[in-house]
């Protein structure tokens, strides 16, 4: 676990022997996460393109929701059952009909298992 203070503009890392961390990054990811009313998290919306506040929140993460497993939001699609299919031939549109979602929906699982296979 890392603790991070603000200090004269500045993230400071101080578990890391006052390694600086970029805030603005830090922030992002931060936005992304969903707390309780107690402030404990409980899901989070992976980045599914360059990691910046304004992207869409088409995957969520939810302990409580397919064992954790990104799924499609509002959903419990899990995004690597869209991918295997897509890898296996069928369309993004023939997918989109099928789930009854969008097309952008399907390219943002689709988008969500390639950055996981990649990492």
């Amino acid at each position: 676990m890392d603790l991070f203070v603000e200090t004269f503009g500045h993230l400071v890392n101080i578990s890391q022997e006052g390694q600086l961390a970029i805030k603005d990054l830090i922030e992002a990811y931060l936005q992304r996460v969903e707390r309780d009313s107690i402030g404990a998290p409980i899901r989070l919306y992976p980045f599914t393109r360059e990691r910046k506040p304004e992207e869409p929140k088409t995957i969520v993460i939810d302990p409580s929701i397919s064992f954790g497993r990104p799924v499609l939001v509002g959903t419990g699609i899990a995004t690597t059952i869209i991918a295997q299919r897509y890898k296996a031939g069928e369309s993004i549109e023939e997918l989109a009909e099928d789930y009854g979602r969008s097309r952008s929906d399907i390219e943002e699982a689709i988008r969500c298992e390639l950055w996981l296979d990649a990492a």
